[in-house]
């Protein structure tokens, strides 16, 4: 399962542009041939992804501060808490066996975590920035100059409700 999520992760850190359809080599079938591939496309998890990170890095922009690069250790920290919340339904900070954004964090490696933007409901990007934006607390982590880097997560819940999860750091 780690595994997965981590491709998930890592597919959600790479730009947008590079979320275009990319050839994956394909199982070769017995007595097939060898080295055939396969179209993939990201999923719709991948693409929100994206868009959080470009609609992050221009609210910023706009408001003074730099862009934040995307990191992967934060990144896996975020999927994991939208996973969570998707798989339970319990919409907040707290996650699996009483995980905070910050033992998350600094469970895989990442030890100067900042704050956690967490959301649900919204059915696209632009509109959790926008319920972000309008609340003064997720609002100034966002636009916290002082952070460096973050890793955004979303996952659809099998009822179509989409969670999402920002974790922002300080380097």
């Amino acid at each position: 399962m780690f595994d997965f999520v981590r491709r998930i992760a890592l597919a959600a850190a790479a730009p947008a542009a590079l979320l275009a359809v990319t050839a994956v080599p394909a199982q070769a079938a017995p007595g097939g041939p060898a080295g055939a591939a396969a179209a993939a496309q990201p999923t719709t998890e991948q693409v929100l992804m994206a868009e959080v990170v470009a609609l992050t890095n221009e609210q910023r922009v706009a408001n003074g501060c730099g862009e934040l690069a995307v990191d992967e250790e934060l990144t896996i920290a975020s999927v994991r808490q939208a996973h969570y919340m998707a798989a339970t339904g319990d919409f907040g900070h707290i996650g699996w066996r009483g995980s905070t954004f910050e033992s998350r964090a600094e469970a895989i490696g990442y030890d100067y975590v900042a704050a956690e933007n967490v959301g649900w409901g919204y059915s696209g990007a632009a509109g959790v920035m926008d319920a972000w934006m309008a609340s003064p607390g997720h609002r100034a982590n966002i636009l916290n100059c002082d952070v460096r880097s973050f890793g955004a997560g979303v996952q659809r819940a099998v009822n179509g409700t989409y969670y999402w999860a920002q974790v922002f750091g300080y380097r």
